[in-house]
């Protein structure tokens, strides 16, 4: 068995709840856990910009001897997934083709609701991943850049998080 790490990182702590999956899945495992809060937030960055962060990442992550990355980040999986898979030999994963995958099955009348940062949405990533599973569903995106920080203060529950979501889905309805 491989018992070096399995590296995870995110733009922020939000990944922290992939993390905890991963630990659910695989308890015998060593993670670790690489939050970018110093560079917070990822979804208004440029693709190249996205794409030098996850590079400067990854190569912490292989200085410490990782057995493989998860990008916890859909915007940093969005930009910077098939970058990082051709530039290095351990296997690279991202959270956008599972996420498309629970989509998929939860579909009602082959529509689905993306909301995600400026970045996620524009590369159309979560379009992509949903028409390669079922190119009969119809893909409705919108940004919503100013959940990402409501989310990282941890304010899911709070009212202010729940208006903000009613505004941004209005646009999709």
């Amino acid at each position: 068995m491989d018992s070096r790490p399995i590296g995870i990182f995110d733009s922020g702590i939000g990944g922290l709840t992939v993390c905890k999956a991963i630990h659910e899945l695989l308890p015998g495992e060593h993670l670790i856990y690489f939050g970018d809060t110093a560079r917070f937030p990822y979804g208004t960055r440029s693709a190249e910009t996205l794409i030098r962060y996850a590079r400067q990442i990854t190569a912490y992550l292989l200085s410490r001897n990782v057995k493989m990355i998860v990008i916890a980040c859909n915007t940093s999986s969005a930009a910077a997934l098939p970058v990082l898979q051709q530039e290095n030999t351990i296997p690279i994963i991202g959270v956008i083709n599972a996420g498309a995958r629970a989509a998929c099955k939860r579909a009602h009348n082959n529509l689905i609701g993306v909301i995600g940062t400026r970045a996620t949405v524009s590369s159309k990533s979560y379009e992509k991943a949903i028409h390669a599973i079922d190119p009969n569903i119809t893909v409705i995106q919108q940004h919503a850049t100013l959940l990402v920080s409501l989310i990282e203060e941890g304010w899911i529950q709070d009212d202010v998080t729940k208006l903000t979501i009613q505004r941004y889905l209005q646009h999709m309805v």
